[in-house]
């Protein structure tokens, strides 16, 4: 064992709330790939031509070939009916492997457009991209209760520096996810209860939420309605008291649950990290990969 080993440098610990703003400030490098315009052409070359078994497939193919049900399960908040639609046939038609093929292939394409010679080239990436794999990592070694996470963490890393990022905020993001359902399923809550409390906190519109989750005008009014009679939102859809201190207890566990891996990097590598995400969720907005306010995702 050499010195170093014997006697590490201690890091400043990570608080729940620093390492939250971290996965935050990266979040737009991966989430742009469901919206990218690069995605349809390589999904079509393997056969997938509708958007949404697309996002359903592509996501899912790191599980191989799951039944619809196992979709619903781990997707959490879409119609069932939506999902069994969307994956009708899906596996008959492409394969898993095919899926990611693409979905790397449409990832490459975006990502090299968004951020541009000198970034892709940048020793500020390569670190980045070497501390983020490994937080990915961390998380690799807590892989119970999460399946669709799991799923992600058998996969083959890539070689280049802005696909390591993606991938590392890839399973970073399931990882977070697959904590935030079990927060959920602990508080009783089922996939359109979980919408409607998303909505009720004003993150999002509930139209939004509604529309492309696919429920009815009538299933969500009923859901509204049984969240009331159990006392967490009015009749308008707003929180009540004990509503909100539900929901401000599903998010302060999923952040613990989310926690481990940026604690393996320690507070100045995960301020680094904002830092580095800020500049490239940017790039990603004025590429028009996400059409969302670059804000969302880098204010601390």
């Amino acid at each position: 064992m050499s010195r170093a080993e014997a006697n590490p440098i201690p890091v400043e610990p990570v608080t729940a709330d620093a390492a939250r703003r971290t996965w935050r400030s990266l979040e737009a490098v991966h989430g742009m790939i469901y919206f990218s315009p690069d995605g349809p052409p390589r999904y079509a070359e393997v056969g997938v031509t509708h958007h949404r078994s697309a996002y359903f497939g592509s996501r899912a193919a790191a599980m191989g070939t799951v039944s619809a049900e196992v979709v619903i399960a781990t997707f959490f908040n879409f119609h069932p009916g939506l999902v069994r639609r969307a994956t009708n046939g899906l596996w008959d038609t492409t394969t898993p492997d095919q899926l990611l093929v693409a979905r790397l292939a449409a990832a490459d394409s975006s990502l090299r457009r968004a951020f541009g010679d000198e970034v892709l080239a940048s020793a500020a990436l390569a670190d980045g991209a070497a501390a983020l794999r490994r937080a990915a990592e961390a998380a690799c070694e807590r892989p119970e209760g999460r399946p669709l996470f799991a799923g992600h963490a058998g996969l083959p890393w890539p070689d280049e520096p802005h696909l390591v990022l993606w991938h590392a905020q890839t399973l970073l993001r399931e990882f977070r996810g697959d904590g935030h359902i079990a927060a959920l399923v602990v508080e009783g809550l089922s996939g359109l209860d979980a919408l409607i409390s998303h909505a009720a906190s004003g993150d999002v519109p509930a139209a939004a939420l509604q529309a492309t989750r696919a429920w009815s005008d009538d299933e969500w009014a009923a859901g509204v309605a049984s969240m009331a009679e159990r006392g967490l939102v009015h009749a308008d859809g707003s929180f009540t008291d004990a509503g909100r201190a539900q929901r401000e207890r599903i998010e302060s566990a999923t952040d613990r649950l989310a926690a481990a891996p940026w604690a393996a990097l320690g507070a100045e590598a995960c301020a680094s990290l904002r830092e580095l995400g800020k500049d490239l969720t940017r790039r990603v907005v004025d590429a028009g990969l996400l059409a969302v306010d670059p804000k969302r995702y880098t204010e601390d």
